[in-house]
């Protein structure tokens, strides 16, 4: 994965330099949130104590954005290369409640005849529910080749 925000090591050194007690007191707070406060509010408090250190580090709101859709993208492609080269091992499954599943050794599909999604899940992880492509199609056709 490549997560470049148009800065170099330097800068994040840099940055490290100049804003290094910023940072240890925002970690030392983290963990006094984290040890004392036990309800959901924890969890609000780390987040915005994350996001002001963010944003107090240089990156934009969008930039940090740009970077979950990046990572999605990445897992998401890493998918579909999966699909494709997996096809010849992929098996079909028709279950009791109507739906099918697909299976290779990376990647599941769940779908109902008929319907133009299926669940897609990549090495355990849900990456929810994808329009049928001609990618995962062909995968399903392969999976049923392959019974």
């Amino acid at each position: 994965m490549n997560f470049d925000f148009n800065y170099d090591m330097d800068t994040y050194v840099q940055f490290f330099k100049d804003k290094w007690l910023f940072l240890i007191v925002a970690l030392v707070v983290l963990f006094i949130v984290v040890r004392i406060v036990k309800t959901v509010v924890k969890w609000l408090i780390v987040i915005a104590i994350l996001a002001g250190v963010v944003l107090y580090s240089g990156y934009s709101l969008e930039e940090v954005k740009s970077l979950g859709t990046k990572v999605a993208d990445d897992v998401k492609q890493q998918a579909i290369t999966a699909m494709a080269g997996e096809a010849k091992d992929a098996t079909f499954t028709s279950n009791s409640d109507g739906t099918f599943t697909v299976a290779t050794k990376n990647l599941e599909l769940t779908g109902t005849p008929g319907d133009h999604e299926v669940k897609v899940t990549y090495r355990g992880t849900p990456l929810g529910t994808w329009k049928i492509d001609s990618a995962i199609q062909t995968l399903i056709d392969q999976a049923k080749k392959n019974v």
